[in-house]
C-alpha cells in the first residue's frame, strides 16, 4: 500500500504544480504547442531527457536487456545516444525553419499532400507511442495493487493512468509538460543511480552470478533480431516530432544545439543505469526464479530486493518516465490534428480560442483512443517496435531529406512517407514473416523509394531549402 501512496503524491504533485504553472503562463495556443518559444535551456534538457525515456524503455527494452544480458542491452540502448549526436546537426535547422510540427516542415518542402499525408502518419504512430505507455503504466499499478494485496484488472488500472495524463496534458501543454518533466528528469537519474549499488550489494551477498548465456555479445538472439530492435530506436529518434517541437520552443537555434548536448550527457547516464538494473535482475531471477513477464523486470525488482524508500523512489521514477513521455505524445499528436488539419483545411479563420478548444478537445479524444489500442497488442514490445517503426519509416527519411537535401523532390517526398507507412502496416499485417522485425525493411523501403522518384522528377518552384529557411 506504501508504494501506491508515494506514487499518488507524485502523481498528484506533479498535476498540481503542472496546473499551476499553465494557469500562470498559458495565455494562447503557441504557449501551449511550444512554450512560447522561450523555455529556458535547464528545463528544455530536462524535458527532451524526460520525453525520450518512457514507458518502451523501462519495459520493453528493459525485457530485452534481462532477457539477452547486458551486451545486448548496450547494442539496442545504443542507438538513443547514436541519435542525439546526428540530431546536434539537426537542432538548429529546425529551430531556424520556425516550423512547429514535421507535416509543416513537410508542406513547406513537399506541398500540401505531403502535409496531410504525413499528419495522418504522425497522428497514427503517436497513438501507438501513447499507448505503449499507458500500458506500460498499467502494468506497474498493477503489479503495485498486487503487491499489497489488491486487486484490479489491467484496464481499470489503464484507464486510470489515462484519466492522469490527460489532465496533465490538458491542463497547460508545452508549459506544463516541459517544467513537470524537468522535475522527472531529476527523480529518473536519481532514483537510478541510487539504486544500482544496492541491487549489486544485493547479489554480491546473494552469490548469485550472470547465466552463461546472458554473457555473450549476441545473449543467443540473432543479429537481425537485435538490428530489429535497435533500428526502430534510432529512426525514431532522428525524426521524433516530440524532439523537433522541443527545439522549437527554445529561445534561438544555439539554445537548441546547446539543450541537445545536455540530453545526450543525461541519457548516457540513464541508458547505462537501466542497463545496470537489468543485469542484476538477471543475476537474481534465474532458473525456477526467471520473471513470466520480463517486462516488469525493473517494477519487479524495486519491490522485491530494495528497501521500501528506495524501492518507492525507483516506483516513482518509473512512473515519471512514463507519464512524461505519454503527455509529450499526446500533446504532439493532439497539435498535429489541429495545426496541420483544422487550422488549416477546415477553418482556415479560426481564432486562437477555437484552436485551443479543438486542441484540449482532441487531448481527450486521442487520450482515450490509446487506451482502446492497448487491448490489441499482448506485451509493451510488440506495441513499441509497430509504433516506432510506423513513425520511423513513413516519417523520419522524408524529414532528413527535407530539411538537408537541395534535389529532393515533392513527389519523392510523397512517395518516401506513403511506402514507409505502407510497408510497416503490410508487413506488420503479414506477421513479420522470417521473424524479420519490420523496420528493417520498411525503413530501407522508405529511403530507396524517395532516391528513385527523385532521381526520376522535377523539382518545384517554391519548395526548395531556401523557402524552409526564409527568415519569418
Amino acid at each position: 500500500m506504501g508504494y501506491i501512496a508515494v506514487i499518488a503524491l507524485y502523481l498528484i504533485a506533479i498535476m498540481v504544480y503542472g496546473l499551476v504553472l499553465a494557469h500562470k503562463k498559458v495565455k494562447n495556443t503557441d504557449d501551449m504547442i511550444v512554450g512560447g518559444r522561450k523555455i529556458p535551456y535547464i528545463i528544455l534538457v530536462g524535458s527532451l531527457l524526460a520525453t525520450w525515456c518512457g514507458g518502451g524503455g523501462i519495459t520493453g527494452s528493459a525485457g530485452v536487456v534481462y532477457s539477452g544480458g547486458p551486451w545486448v542491452g548496450a547494442i539496442t540502448f545504443a542507438a538513443p545516444p547514436i541519435g542525439i549526436i546526428l540530431l546536434y546537426f539537426i537542432a538548429g535547422k529546425v529551430r531556424k525553419t520556425n516550423k512547429v510540427t514535421v507535416p509543416e516542415i513537410m508542406g513547406a518542402r513537399y506541398g500540401r499532400s505531403a502535409d496531410i499525408i504525413s499528419a495522418i502518419c504522425v497522428m497514427l504512430a503517436y497513438i501507438g507511442v501513447l499507448a505503449t505507455q499507458l500500458k506500460a503504466a498499467g502494468n506497474i499499478l498493477v503489479l503495485l495493487c498486487q503487491s499489497s494485496g489488491m486487486e484490479i484488472s489491467i484496464e481499470a488500472a489503464t484507464l486510470i493512468c489515462t484519466a492522469i495524463i490527460i489532465v496533465i496534458t490538458v491542463g497547460g501543454g508545452m508549459i506544463s509538460v516541459a517544467y513537470s518533466d524537468a522535475v522527472s528528469a531529476l527523480l529518473m537519474v536519481g532514483g537510478f543511480l541510487v539504486a544500482v549499488p544496492i541491487l549489486m550489494g544485493v547479489a554480491k551477498n546473494a552469490g548469485v552470478s550472470l547465466p552463461a548465456a546472458k554473457t555473450t555479445i549476441t545473449g543467443g538472439m540473432s543479429g537481425m533480431t537485435i538490428l530489429g530492435y535497435f533500428l526502430p530506436s534510432l529512426a525514431l529518434m532522428l525524426g521524433d516530432q516530440n524532439m523537433l517541437q522541443r527545439f522549437a520552443s527554445a529561445k534561438n537555434s544555439d539554445e537548441a544545439k546547446k539543450s541537445n548536448i545536455g540530453m545526450f550527457v543525461g541519457e548516457v547516464i540513464v541508458v547505462a543505469a537501466i542497463i545496470a538494473v537489468c543485469t542484476q535482475a538477471a543475476k537474481l531471477y534465474q532458473g525456477e526464479n526467471e520473471l513470466a513477464n520480463a517486462a516488469n523486470v525493473i517494477f519487479q525488482t524495486a519491490v522485491d530486493y530494495l528497501p521500501f524508500m528506495m524501492g518507492a523512489i525507483v516506483m516513482a521514477a518509473c512512473m515519471a518516465f512514463i507519464v512524461t513521455t505519454a503527455d509529450s505524445y499526446l500533446l504532439s499528436a493532439a497539435t498535429n490534428l489541429t495545426n496541420d488539419i483544422y487550422a488549416k483545411y477546415v477553418n482556415k479563420g479560426a481564432d486562437d480560442k477555437k484552436k485551443m478548444v479543438v486542441l484540449r478537445t482532441t487531448i481527450v479524444v486521442f487520450g482515450f483512443l490509446a487506451a482502446v489500442m492497448t487491448l490489441f497488442f499482448p506485451t509493451v514490445l510488440s506495441l513499441q517496435m509497430t509504433a516506432y517503426t510506423m513513425y520511423g519509416a513513413a516519417i523520419t527519411p522524408a524529414i532528413l531529406f527535407a530539411l538537408f537535401s537541395k534535389k529532393v523532390t515533392p513527389a519523392a517526398g510523397v512517395a518516401g512517407i506513403l511506402a514507409g507507412g505502407l510497408a510497416t502496416i503490410g508487413w506488420t499485417v503479414m506477421g513479420t514473416p522470417g521473424g524479420i522485425q519490420c523496420a528493417i525493411v520498411a525503413v530501407p523501403v522508405s529511403v530507396i523509394v524517395i532516391l528513385i522518384v527523385t532521381a526520376i522528377t522535377k523539382p518545384k518552384a517554391g519548395y526548395g531549402l531556401e523557402e524552409l529557411y526564409a527568415e519569418k
